[in-house]
């Protein structure tokens, strides 16, 4: 019969991987039986590193600190074997053998839906990214994303004011986080949320890593909405596994100045569904059998509502594109340096975003 340690062996082992592990456990019935193979027999299904790094015990300081870690509050191991492993996620091709998790572990028993998008986010992006998690997440669905800067975190953030809350599935070893910018809040994900990983503890944020991340977000979620994304963006990859998948694909447009909503808009030649609102996403997925939770926070359901803003000169010749001070001054037929002081007052009044390059945008 086999142990835990004798999974952990095999899941941690380097180079065996989810699709060697489940060859093994296939060929020889257990972990433990795949554990006590000779490299004779290990050999043609795991390659010779492999099986050379198994019987040489390589994951023996590994799972000696995974066991340590699980030992923790909030923080547990989940195998393939385990009840309550997410059916979609080990229906899929490979599916993680053991994952680790620090935070809500019922969360992964939630319908769940991706919100994923660039990096490098215009502040419009990240506000939409944001509002779409909140509303998401309002209506049950649990909001599943990449812990990265940007889109991801907007939607962590947006999520975590709702029971429904948010899963961070990240390319790192669960004792690391990834950017460091995102520490904070990734402590409170693991404190109202959910953090996952597959990866051994101490495992550096590789190149090789996010794709793998990716499959999982993917293969979780019943559908992906990417927000803003270039044509390289790791989000396509999501999207991608997600339309294989027989997911739901759905993407925000933008621009066509703005180079971060090019992703979404080739997303929407090959089929992806054009969302603009919340009930756009769950016209389309569905809504989810659960109780429609409460908000966490309740104060704002009191509030009076607050005036809207009034258009202005300077928001109405800035539009909804990224546009640069000498173009304004030429719209508004100002000089630059009243063009900048009215930037900078409604800059500060939290209207108006500076952008790389000299460029402003406005926000809402």
């Amino acid at each position: 019969m086999s142990t835990p340690h004798d999974w952990l062996t095999l899941a941690l082992t380097p180079g065996v991987g989810p699709v060697g592990f489940l060859k093994l456990i296939e060929a020889f019935g257990s972990a433990a039986s795949a554990c006590r193979a000779s490299r004779s027999q290990l050999e043609p299904l795991i390659g010779r590193e492999a099986a050379d790094a198994l019987k040489g015990d390589a994951a023996a300081e590994s799972v000696t600190a995974a066991l340590a870690w699980a030992e923790q509050p909030g923080c547990s191991l989940m195998t393939l074997l385990d009840d309550d492993y997410p059916p979609d996620l080990a229906a899929s091709h490979g599916p993680p053998p053991l994952l680790f998790l620090r935070g809500r572990r019922e969360l992964l028993t939630r319908p769940m839906l991706a919100v994923v998008g660039s990096r490098h986010a215009t502040p419009q992006g990240c506000r939409d990214a944001e509002a779409f998690a909140a509303g998401l997440a309002g209506a049950g669905y649990t909001v599943v994303s990449g812990l990265a800067a940007g889109v991801d975190a907007a939607a962590h953030r947006g999520a975590l004011a709702q029971p429904a809350s948010t899963v961070a599935v990240i390319g790192t070893g669960i004792d690391r986080v990834y950017p460091a910018g995102n520490k904070a809040l990734a402590q409170q994900i693991a404190e109202a949320g959910l953090i996952v990983s597959e990866f051994a503890l101490g495992i550096r944020p590789l190149a090789g890593n996010f794709p793998r991340r990716n499959r999982i977000i993917a293969a979780l979620t019943r559908g992906c909405l990417v927000v803003e994304a270039s044509v390289d963006s790791g989000s396509l990859i999501t999207a991608r596994l997600a339309a294989e998948a027989g997911r739901e694909v759905l993407a925000i447009p933008g621009s066509i100045h703005n180079p971060q909503a090019r992703g979404c808009h080739r997303l929407l030649k090959e089929g992806a569904k054009l969302v603009e609102t919340v009930d756009d996403v769950l016209d389309e997925v569905g809504r989810p059998a659960v109780p429609k939770a409460e908000p966490r926070r309740r104060a704002a359901a009191t509030e009076p509502p607050q005036p809207a803003e009034a258009e202005t000169p300077l928001l109405a010749a800035l539009g909804f594109e990224p546009v640069d001070a000498d173009t304004l001054a030429v719209r508004l037929g100002l000089t630059a340096q009243q063009v900048y002081a009215m930037l900078l007052e409604q800059e500060l009044a939290g209207r108006v975003a500076s952008l790389p390059g000299g460029r402003f945008q406005r926000l809402g």
